[in-house]
C-alpha cells in the first residue's frame, strides 16, 4: 500500500528521533557515561565504552548537528573545491591526483569529525554564503582567485597551497616544485638523458609556474637547449597529442635533434602515454627516457613500467585536515604551511638497459620525510 495520504489525511509523522537519554535507558548507563563514552571522552573501562556505542549503533542514535553548532558554534562541514577547474567545475574528479587527494582529504576529516561539502570552482558568493562552513579547503587556486579573497573576507579560514602564505586568514600545504623537477631530470641525465623535454598543461597555478622554472633554471644550468609542450586542456586526449607533437618531427628541435627523455607534468594515463611515443617511433626506454607526474596506479604495471614522481595527496590531506584542527580547535590563529615531500618511484621506463648507467635507488624525496 501506499504511504501517500489521501485527501483530507493528516501527512504521517517521522518516527520520533533517538535521544542520548534513550540510549542510556536500553544500556543501563548514565546519560553523562554514554555522552563520554560516544565523544571518546572520559576515563571508561574498554566494555562499558564499547557498550554504549553498540547501543548507540544498533538504535540509530545520531548526535543533533543543530544544538551541537549552537553549543560549539561550528557545524563542522568543511568547503571543498579546486580552483584549477573553474570552467569544468566536476572534471577534477577524473584525475587521479585530484580523485586521491579529495578522497583523502574527505576521509581524514571525518576521523577528525568534520563532513566535506563539494563545492564548483569559481563561484559565485551566493552560492556558499548561506553554507553554515567552518572553513574552505581551496586546492590549486589560481592567480588572484576572487573565491579565496570572498571567503577570507567572510572571515572563513582558508587552506590551500603556499601561494596564500601571509594573508590573514589563510594557511597552506604545498611540496617543493623545483627540487622535484631538478630531482627528476638529473635522475634522466644520470642515465644518459641530454635532451629532455618537459609537457606541462596550460595552467598558472602556483605548481605549474614553479615546475616551469625550475626546468628553464636546469637547462640553463647544464647547457642544454629547452623542449616545452603544452596541453590546451586536461584529460587524456589532449595531454596525448601534446605529448605526440613534443615527440613527432624529423630532426626539427630546437638544436636539430629529436629529444632523447620526456618529463610529462600533464596528467595522463601511462599506458596511453607509451603509446604515443610508439606512434612516433620511440622504443621506451631505448630511445626515450620516460618519467610522469603521476598517481595513476597501471603505472607499475605497464611494459615497461613507467616512473613516476608522486606529489603524495594522501600525505598533503593528512597535513592539511590536521592545520585545519589546530586552527578551529585549538586556536591557532598565526598564518602558517607546512611542506610536504614528494616521492621519485624510478621504474624500467626511465632506467637505460644494461651495460650503461647503474639503476638509482627506488625513491628520491625534495624533503626528508617528515
Amino acid at each position: 500500500m501506499s504511504d501517500v495520504p489521501r485527501h483530507g489525511e493528516a501527512a504521517p509523522q517521522p518516527a520520533p528521533r533517538v535521544r542520548l537519554v534513550d540510549v542510556a535507558r536500553e544500556a543501563g548507563l548514565s546519560k553523562t557515561t554514554v555522552s563520554a563514552a560516544l565523544n571518546g571522552t572520559g576515563r571508561l573501562s574498554a566494555e562499558v565504552r564499547e557498550k554504549a556505542r553498540e547501543t548507540a549503533r544498533v538504535m540509530g542514535y545520531r548526535p543533533n548537528a543543530t544544538a551541537r553548532q549552537l553549543r560549539t558554534g561550528r557545524a563542522r562541514l568543511i568547503g571543498y573545491m579546486v580552483g584549477e577547474f573553474a570552467d569544468t567545475p566536476w572534471s577534477f574528479l577524473e584525475s587521479p591526483y585530484f580523485a586521491r587527494l579529495t578522497g583523502a582529504t574527505a576521509a581524514t576529516a571525518l576521523q577528525r569529525g568534520y563532513a566535506v561539502v563539494l563545492l564548483p570552482a569559481g563561484s559565485l558568493q551566493g552560492e556558499w554564503a548561506g553554507l553554515p562552513l567552518d572553513a574552505v579547503v581551496v586546492a590549486d587556486p589560481v592567480p588572484d582567485d576572487r573565491v579565496v579573497g570572498d571567503l577570507l573576507a567572510a572571515r572563513i579560514p582558508v587552506f590551500s597551497d603556499r601561494s596564500v602564505e601571509g594573508r590573514p586568514g589563510a594557511y597552506w600545504v604545498d611540496v617543493e616544485a623545483g627540487p622535484a623537477v631538478c630531482g627528476t631530470l638529473d635522475h634522466l641525465r644520470e642515465q644518459g638523458a641530454r635532451r629532455p623535454a618537459m609537457v606541462l598543461p596550460d595552467s598558472t597555478t602556483r605548481f605549474h609556474r614553479e615546475v616551469l622554472a625550475a626546468y628553464r633554471g636546469w637547462c640553463a644550468a647544464h647547457g642544454v637547449a629547452e623542449r616545452i609542450g603544452y596541453a590546451g586542456a586536461p584529460g587524456n586526449g589532449p595531454v596525448v597529442r601534446a605529448v605526440e607533437t613534443a615527440l613527432a618531427g624529423d630532426g626539427e628541435g630546437p638544436d636539430g635533434l629529436r629529444p632523447d627523455a620526456l618529463f610529462l607534468v600533464a596528467e595522463a594515463s601511462p599506458p596511453l602515454v607509451l603509446e604515443a611515443a610508439r606512434r612516433q617511433g620511440y622504443e621506451v626506454p631505448g630511445d626515450l627516457l620516460l618519467a610522469c607526474v603521476s598517481e595513476d596506479v597501471t603505472a607499475a604495471h605497464t611494459e615497461p613500467p613507467v616512473t613516476t614522481l608522486s606529489l603524495r595527496p594522501e600525505e598533503i590531506a593528512q597535513a592539511g585536515v590536521e592545520l585545519l584542527v589546530a586552527v578551529l580547535e585549538e586556536g591557532r590563529r598565526e598564518s602558517a604551511g607546512v611542506l610536504v615531500p614528494t616521492r621519485l618511484d624510478v621504474r624500467a621506463s626511465s632506467v637505460r638497459r644494461p651495460g650503461a648507467t647503474p639503476a638509482p635507488q627506488a625513491q628520491w624525496t625534495s624533503l626528508p620525510p617528515t
